[in-house]
């Protein structure tokens, strides 16, 4: 028996990478799954790849998570074709790289829209659902870059509010029943960070080298390792938990 038998999961930003990672854990664990993705047939294609146990199912879903509209229709289409929610990962998320002077304010809005906004709106679409059956567990994306990283101002801003966010939601939606908590991954290996190593002329083996390196364990971290931070998180076993960051990163940080 799983620790996700019966339950259903939304997973945003999960049709690649950390997102589908942690979608394909709680689908081994027993979980429903509704994978949002801008990309609908990328989403749909996605959750057709989950490894699902007997009875449960799984959904792809075209959703904006910057938009209100969508992101309130995403979580009522879960709810009807999948019987409920019971957890949400806010995953979604972009970059748009630059120094500060080069930055636009374009470069600057679409990151804020979609990781503190989405994770926003996301939220308010699925927390009526929680407070109404007094259980949820909600799940954020921050980053290690949320500490500050040369470059990234708007992603370091926005991960940063993920925190503080996940601290409030703690405080507001405990008295009903309901978990947040968030993640903040160190480098992981994943498209989004191999295009980074493009955009930077290097090789993925060197950066990713390179980045195993910087950290006490001396290898870089994969989906999978976040996913298994996630679980623990969105269960049961955690329910004594809220309003907390936990750095997945390899002890990068630490020095």
């Amino acid at each position: 028996m799983g620790r996700y038998d019966g339950r259903i999961v939304v997973v945003t930003g999960a049709a690649r990478g950390i997102g589908f990672g942690t979608a394909t854990r709680f689908a081994e664990e027993g979980a429903s799954v509704a994978i949002i993705d801008l990309d609908e047939s990328a989403a749909a294609e996605a959750a057709a790849k989950l490894p699902l146990v007997e009875g449960a199912k799984a959904l792809g879903i075209g959703c904006d998570v910057s938009n209100g509209e969508s992101a309130e229709a995403a979580i009522t289409r879960t709810v009807a074709e999948l019987g409920g929610i019971h957890v949400l990962v806010n995953n979604a998320g972009i970059t748009r790289d630059n120094l500060l002077f080069k930055m636009t304010e374009d470069d600057w809005d679409l990151v804020m829209n979609v990781h503190l906004k989405g994770a926003f709106l996301m939220t308010k679409a699925a927390q009526k659902h929680f407070v109404e059956q007094k259980y949820g567990k909600i799940l954020n994306l921050s980053s290690v870059s949320a500490l500050g990283n040369r470059g990234q101002a708007n992603y370091s801003a926005a991960k940063m509010g993920v925190q503080g966010f996940t601290r409030t939601l703690g405080i507001e939606l405990g008295p009903f029943g309901i978990n947040a908590n968030a993640i903040a991954p160190g480098f992981i290996a994943t498209e989004m960070t191999d295009a980074t190593a493009a955009r930077l002329k290097m090789d993925v083996e060197e950066f990713r080298r390179l980045n195993a390196e910087a950290n006490p364990v001396r290898r870089v971290g994969f989906p999978e390792d976040i996913a298994a931070a996630a679980a623990f998180l969105c269960s049961d076993e955690a329910s004594y938990i809220t309003g907390q960051t936990l750095y997945v990163d390899g002890g990068a940080k630490l020095g």
